[in-house]
């Protein structure tokens, strides 16, 4: 397993996901139907263009919730192991929790919470 190995799953991965772009190119069909190009928005036809731009404020309320529902993951994993692993577990997590409050308080001040 060296890197002839890493290689080989390299050129596997591009060849697969280029051979299923190639085909469903060669096998797709295209119709220009004014109707199939329209944003799809709960059937309700649209009444201006569907361009909009949304305020980046969306977006970053996304991201900050994001990433910590993805670290609020990381927890239990410590918490169904936290009596075997000891003190040691404890400290690192407050450790952690603590990174984590300081993200929170970076975005606070950046004025990423609050909603528009």
């Amino acid at each position: 397993m060296g890197p002839s190995a890493l290689i080989l799953l390299i050129i596997c991965a591009v060849a697969f996901s280029a051979g299923g772009i190639f085909f469903s190119k060669i096998l797709m069909t295209y119709s220009k139907n004014p109707v199939k190009q329209q944003a799809y928005e709960c059937g309700i036809p649209t009444s201006t263009t569907s361009w909009v731009q949304f305020p980046v404020g969306y977006y970053l309320f996304a991201l900050v919730f994001l990433v910590f529902d993805v670290e609020l993951v990381f927890l239990y994993p410590w918490a169904v192991v936290a009596k075997q692993v000891g003190m040691l577990a404890l400290v690192e997590i407050v450790i952690f929790l603590f990174i984590l409050f300081l993200g929170l308080l970076y975005a606070h001040k950046k004025g990423a919470l609050k909603w528009m």
